[in-house]
């Protein structure tokens, strides 16, 4: 044994000395030379100089290339170095010799100077591949530090070697620095993808799962999440990994927890390092902005400050727009009745803010600012869904009519009650209470009153008493008895002789022929007020030219003053009671209006249940006059698509303005509102512009029934010069008979007669226009006008006061229809003059009343254009001309 381990340990010493160059420790131990073996010493170092040989070589064959090129330039620059010497050692040879020549002193100093050109190039060249060798090594250095992970060395001497490559001092074209370079960029890759998979190592994101997991280290990675920030950072590449991060943390949890159209919303647990989606959560705003602060919380806590922030710059714009648009919008309420969940949300959403805030987040502003302006959001929300009910409604059509009662009051005489229940407004009205009020002072005065009315119903009326009347009754003074006791109805002038009842009613419409400025003289006296819209200036309505306005009625006007004193004396309340049909537009409009009023009183009582939204009650008192004016603004456009529409909108509009007028005077009168309650209504002017575009309503649907009826009478041609004369006057009345049927079921009485005489007005005005025109009229033209005429008359029918009260034919009743066409008896003379001789008309001018709607000027006129000028015609005019007309 012992013999086997001496040349061993001697074989052992001496290999150790030879390779490495040390000794034992302890000499005396090691075996004698000459008696020990040294085969074995003889093997090792033979092995050993295979072993150095074999490395030799492969590190001759790595490093061949360089070692080739740096040996070629050493054996060039000592070549250099050797012919230099020997022109160095001619030049010294060449100096000490005395026949030196010009020539040679020359050639030294050329050959002097190109060896100092040849030693800097030289030097210059060692720099060089010094510099090239120590780019080389820190390569080196870098390729060992990414094999074993340490990307932070191994970006440090990448930067390092950079700077070296850069100050080499030698054009990046050559052959040298490009291979440098690449392997450069080589090594940057693959220290990119070293610091790739560091990061995808401690952030994991499972989208399927709903899963997120955020470690600082792991135990198979050497690199924390702060040295891959630093990759991140060296490779510029932190935004993009940031906006990479939210895409896949949004499409994990964020999205899954806020979907608004999930049946089952998702809950959010936090578990160490990991987020993950689990359970469910309640599908509340407050619920959400709880999770959403545990997420970003988690995210916060995390990640590294220097990443926070640019994943807020990309995170926190998607997250609040979306957190507002589809989860705190919606959960504002449009009322009252959720009002302290809403103050909860706010509070939440204001908790919400902060916490992130401490957590470090940016780009908070546009929820900070919504929890800031909530009452005004909650204004705006509820302003948006009132308009919005509004437009549903209308989208719908004009739905189920339904009829309601309009009744109106006034303290009259009994010569005013007698006159109104048998002509005007009270002959045309669904009930009459006038009996009722008067009792038995009705039945003894009636018989005796009845000759006196008819003598005055066949009276002149002239404009001044008409206006003593007027003046009378205060209907010019604008104060607010009036407004509120008035009810208003289109209106359109009377002509010269009409029945008192029709002038105090307003019956009758203004056509083309009638004066423009008294008509609206009488719309701005009507509503009460000269600058009664402007919220109408607003909308561009107004603009209507000379198109017939309906004034407001007024009240009813006393009877002319020729009853007994104590009839005059005694007044009692007279009634009246009529139908008409709505829409299904108005009630829901009231009921919305009504709503937000009674939530802005409940505002401004004390106590803090509404004490968030209090300062937003004058803008909730004002949302009325928004709902009114869309209602304005987009009615007519759906109304116009069904037959009657016009005087549909013009009952809701009527409507609304009464039914607005009434909750106005009930409101100020309530002992419930607080007093700033009671003065913040402001609705009146509400009122007034609805009354005015009601007017407008029924002023547009009589311009346009009224070009129809023009365009079917022939338009711009004479009707007795057509062809076929009857076809139009038979197309034109049954125009009107068509639409008198339509508006039949829409209109109250008073306005359906009004309307509809107000069409046969306009073809009687037609018919006496054109007649007046021609400049003769044989005797087969007069009668074929008279025929004409006695065809458009047959519209009387629809004026018989059976027909208007709705009570059984009596035998001797007769038509109404001059008290709302004021030419039709102008027209029905017209008929007579034309088929009358001379003393016929004289006898109709003299002694009966066509003076009353014929001028002289115009009969005269007449009596050249149907006779010929002899002695006898010339005497018929004169007596005519001598013969006062009546007055009108």
């Amino acid at each position: 044994m012992a013999t086997t381990t001496e040349p061993q340990q001697l074989s052992n010493a001496i290999l150790s000395f030879a390779l490495e160059g040390s000794f034992p420790d302890d000499i005396a131990a090691l075996p004698s030379v000459s008696e020990t073996d040294l085969d074995p010493t003889l093997r090792a170092l033979g092995e050993a100089k295979v072993a150095i040989e074999a490395e030799i070589h492969t590190i001759n064959e790595e490093t061949k290339d360089d070692i080739s090129s740096w040996v070629q330039n050493s054996k060039v620059l000592q070549e250099d170095i050797i012919r230099s010497k020997t022109i160095a050692n001619d030049i010294i040879r060449q100096s000490e010799a005395p026949d030196v020549t010009g020539e040679a002193i020359l050639d030294a100093e050329e050959k002097a100077e190109f060896l100092n050109r040849e030693v800097q190039y030289s030097q210059q060249m060692h720099i060089v591949l010094r510099k090239i060798q120590h780019v080389n090594r820190l390569l080196i250095e870098v390729e060992q530090a990414s094999r074993e992970r340490r990307v932070l060395d191994s970006l440090r001497l990448l930067e390092k070697s950079w700077t070296a490559l850069d100050e080499v001092g030698v054009s990046k074209t050559t052959r040298v620095m490009k291979l440098l370079d690449l392997r450069a960029f080589e090594l940057k890759s693959d220290i990119h993808q070293a610091v790739d998979h560091v990061w995808k190592t401690l952030i994991q994101v499972d989208a399927d799962l709903g899963r997120v997991a955020i470690y600082n280290t792991r135990q198979d990675e050497k690199m924390i999440l702060e040295d891959a920030v630093i990759g991140l950072k060296a490779y510029k590449e932190v935004d993009e990994r940031m906006e990479q991060l939210w895409h896949n943390l949004d499409a994990a949890v964020v999205s899954p927890r806020m979907d608004t159209t999930r049946s089952n919303t998702p809950g959010i647990k936090v578990d160490g390092d990991v987020l993950e989606l689990a359970g469910s959560a309640d599908a509340s705003a407050e619920a959400l902005l709880s999770d959403l602060e545990q997420i970003l919380t988690f995210v916060a806590h995390k990640l590294p400050a220097d990443l926070l922030r640019p994943l807020a710059d990309v995170m926190m714009g998607d997250i609040i727009s979306k957190l507002i648009r589809e989860w705190l919008n919606p959960a504002v309420p449009t009322g009252l009745k959720d009002l302290d969940k809403f103050q909860v949300l706010v509070s939440k959403t204001k908790t919400f803010c902060e916490s992130l805030q401490h957590s470090g987040y940016t780009g908070l502003e546009q929820i900070q600012d919504w929890a800031s302006k909530a009452p005004t959001i909650w204004l705006d929300k509820s302003r948006e869904t009132a308009l919005d009910s509004v437009r549903i409604n209308l989208t719908s059509g004009i739905g189920q009519s339904r009829r309601v009662e309009k009744i109106e009051r006034q303290m009259v005489s009994i010569a005013e009650g007698n006159e109104l229940s048998r002509t005007g407004a009270g002959a045309v009205a669904d009930t009459n209470d006038w009996g009722e009020a008067w009792g038995e002072a009705w039945d003894d005065d009636k018989a005796g009153d009845e000759d006196e009315m008819d003598i005055d119903q066949k009276e002149s009326h002239g404009k001044d008493n008409d206006d003593d009347a007027a003046n009378a009754w205060g209907w010019d003074d604008n104060d607010e008895a009036n407004n509120k006791d008035a009810t208003e109805e289109p209106k359109e002038k009377l002509g010269p002789k009409e029945d008192d009842g029709a002038d105090a009613w307003g019956w009758g419409d203004n056509d083309d022929a009638n004066d423009t400025t008294n008509q609206t003289e009488e719309a701005k006296d009507a509503t009460g007020a000269p600058d009664e819209d402007d919220g109408a200036d607003a909308w561009g309505w107004g603009d209507d030219g000379d198109a017939p306005e309906p004034a407001a009625n007024a009240v009813p006007a006393p009877a002319p003053k020729t009853k007994l004193s104590k009839a005059k004396e005694e007044t009692r309340e007279l009634v009246f009671k009529e139908t008409y049909s709505i829409s299904s537009m108005p009630e829901p409009v009231l009921e919305l209006i009504f709503s937000i009023l009674e939530d802005g009183a409940a505002l401004t009582k004390d106590g803090d249940e509404y004490s968030l939204l209090t300062a937003t009650a004058p803008g909730l008192f004002s949302l009325p006059t928004f709902v009114l004016a869309l209602f304005r603004a987009i009615s007519p456009q759906y109304y116009s698509s069904d037959a009657g529409g016009n005087m549909f909108l013009y009952n809701d509009a009527m409507y609304l303005s009464e039914k607005l007028s009434d909750f106005s005077l009930a409101w100020k009168q309530r002992e419930d509102l607080t007093p700033r309650a009671r003065s913040m209504l402001r609705i009146d002017n509400d009122v007034r512009t609805l009354k005015s575009f009601a007017n407008r309503s029924y002023s547009n649907e009589m311009s346009l029934q009224k070009t129809i009826l023009q365009d079917l009478l022939g338009g711009s041609q004479s009707l007795v010069q057509q062809d076929d004369k009857e076809s139009s006057i038979e197309a034109g009345t049954a125009r009107i008979r068509s639409v008198a049927a339509t508006w039949d079921p829409i209109l109250r009485r008073s306005v359906w007669s009004q309307a509809v005489g107000s069409l046969a007005d306009s073809l009687a005005s037609r018919l006496i226009s054109d007649v007046l025109e021609m400049s003769s009229i044989g005797q087969d033209e007069a009668y074929s006008i008279a025929q004409l005429i006695a065809l458009a008359t047959e519209l009387d029918d629809l004026f018989m006061p059976s027909k208007l009260s709705g009570t059984a034919p009596a035998p001797d009743e007769m038509p109404t229809t001059a008290q709302y066409a004021p030419s039709w008896l102008r027209l029905k003379y017209l008929g007579e003059v034309l088929q009358s001789n001379l003393n016929e008309v004289k006898f109709l001018w003299c002694d009966s009343e066509l003076s009353l709607y014929f001028t002289v000027d115009e009969v005269i006129d007449l009596i050249h254009a149907s006779f010929e000028d002899n002695a006898r015609t010339r005497d018929t005019i004169r007596e005519i001309k001598a013969k006062e007309p009546l007055a009108r």
